[in-house]
């Protein structure tokens, strides 16, 4: 590895080169009656622990006491009853003093999965079905862990383009290619929706039989003090928060969306973030999904040492293959969780849905898919870590791979896993360590000498928030297709046509920035 340790000076010119386990598959098993349905669903939370009340809270209250004002601010807010009934569900179990833990042995690890390698003979069964398939994109995400306040689907990443643009150029190719009328979904939240129809404006070739979007609902704030309805006057917004992923298939239903699709003809929906670029309809996942009647298929990839916090799968003997995620893991068991070797599986969030299974589950429960609760604890203003503490309740999507009969599993490459989360992973997209195709695929550029991708790690105090990186890279990112390794310590704006080789670690201690400069030709 190259080290770099900069001097006081202002500007100083370097050579930035360098040395170098699932059910069978079978016929579509929705739950059959309503004790089923409930006997399913019910066992998901059942490894839930209980904890101290709050202290302020009302102890001879009733949860249908502490629960109207809730209710009322719903009502209010024009929110579906379904919704409603949904929230309530959660706020009980938190009003009860359930964590939504899940333990380690009711979380078992998976020993091994089919992998994607296998599938191609499946590429013809997938042809047939694109015809009835649906592409959903989860777009309510505002990017502000990188201090965007817009769509984080609109950020430039490549060539120009922004996720959503891309993504766009996907599904036309793709319609493009075997004449379907593949639809494009997205799923946008109240903060995303309007500037997302804008920019989906910009494609009139864009038509389809069914609407562009569809909302995801919202909830109300929780304060951890007294669990009482959130009140904060210098911005009502604050009061209200998304409810995780996990709400998208109630939105399907409240919606009318599932229906629609259902009537216009499609059966199997592809689901994913929209910041996910590697997340592409796969012929061959889908041949496999289709042909062999799977009602729920979750995409899922190795880990590695960076992804030990994330969330895993896991299996337990009453519901098969179950998610955990970081929230659920008991505090005592957090070195356990963290076990790449004992959990070897994270979910990549790309899931497969057959909808007429899906919309079976949904009737039968009214709408409440009993998914774990994830109690997140947060700051009523994300922008004042001071600001006093409510609950967020969350659910994610992939959980319902426990509800779904004869779900599965299956193992992936790391390319249909290309999140953005950060600005690190942002810098990488923006480098020449990435090519776009004709098909516009993200892909790694196939000049890199190692078919991993660049690891990048930047000063999160001057380059964490997305403003900061574009200062401090005016000109784009550095070329990093020969470099395995980025790290960059303090302050330091780059100029253009910078290229970097091999493992380049770069220390600027000094409180006055450094302007890095590309090696004179």
């Amino acid at each position: 590895m190259e080290m770099f340790t900069s001097t006081p000076q202002a500007e100083k010119q370097m050579n930035s080169q360098s040395a170098f386990a699932t059910s069978a598959p079978a016929n579509y098993a929705p739950v059959n009656s309503p004790s089923q349905a409930t006997s399913a669903a019910t066992t998901s939370s059942f490894t839930n622990k209980n904890v101290a009340l709050p202290q302020n809270r009302t102890s001879n209250q009733s949860v249908e006491q502490a629960f109207a004002p809730f209710a009322n601010k719903m009502v209010e807010a024009g929110l579906p009853a379904a919704a409603i009934r949904m929230f309530r569900h959660y706020y009980t179990q938190l009003y009860r003093g359930e964590t939504g833990f899940i333990d380690c042995q009711a979380a078992q690890p998976v020993e091994s999965l089919p992998t994607v390698a296998e599938l191609s003979s499946y590429a013809d069964a997938g042809k047939a079905a694109l015809a009835q398939t649906a592409v959903i994109k989860l777009n309510g995400g505002l990017g502000t862990t990188m201090g965007m306040e817009g769509p984080k689907s609109l950020i430039t990443v490549k060539e120009g383009l922004s996720f959503l643009d891309i993504i766009v150029r996907q599904i036309l190719y793709l319609r493009q290619s075997h004449e379907v009328d593949l639809p494009l979904i997205l799923m946008n939240s109240f903060n995303t929706q309007q500037a997302s129809a804008e920019a989906l404006a910009h494609y009139p070739d864009l038509t389809q039989a069914v609407p562009y979007d569809f909302m995801q609902h919202r909830i109300p704030k929780i304060w951890q003090d007294d669990l009482g309805a959130v009140s904060w006057s210098e911005n009502r917004q604050l009061e209200w928060c998304p409810p995780g992923h996990g709400d998208l298939y109630l939105a399907l239903q409240t919606s009318g969306m599932l229906q629609q699709l259902l009537t216009a003809g499609y059966t199997y929906a592809f689901i994913s973030n929209a910041d996910n670029l590697g997340a592409t309809v796969d012929l061959d996942i889908l041949g496999y999904f289709a042909a062999n009647k799977v009602p729920f298929l979750m995409e899922v990839a190795k880990r590695t040492a960076a992804d030990r916090k994330g969330g895993h799968l896991a299996q337990n003997a009453e519901q098969g293959l179950i998610l955990r995620e970081v929230a659920q893991c008991p505090p005592e068991e957090m070195e356990d969780f963290q076990n790449i070797k004992r959990y070897a599986y994270f979910n990549t969030n790309n899931l497969w849905v057959h909808l007429p299974t899906l919309q079976t589950l949904l009737q039968e429960q009214e709408g409440v898919l009993d998914l774990p609760l994830i109690r997140n604890k947060k700051p009523v203003d994300p922008t004042d870590p001071e600001s006093p503490g409510v609950y967020q309740l969350e659910t994610a999507m992939g959980h319902a791979i426990a509800l779904f009969p004869n779900a599965q599993a299956l193992q992936i490459e790391r390319n249909r896993f290309l999140p953005v989360k950060s600005t690190n992973d942002l810098l990488a997209l923006w480098s020449d360590a990435y090519v776009l195709d004709a098909d516009y695929q993200i892909r790694l550029n196939p000049e890199r000498p190692s078919e991993e991708p660049p690891t990048v790690e930047l000063d999160k105090r001057f380059y964490g928030l997305f403003a900061d990186l574009q200062a401090r890279f005016p000109h784009g990112a550095p070329s990093l297709v020969n470099c395995a390794c980025f790290t960059v310590e303090g302050d330091i704006c780059f100029d253009a046509d910078v290229v970097f080789t091999g493992e380049i670690h770069i220390s600027h201690p000094h409180a006055q920035p450094l302007h890095w400069v590309s090696e004179p030709t």
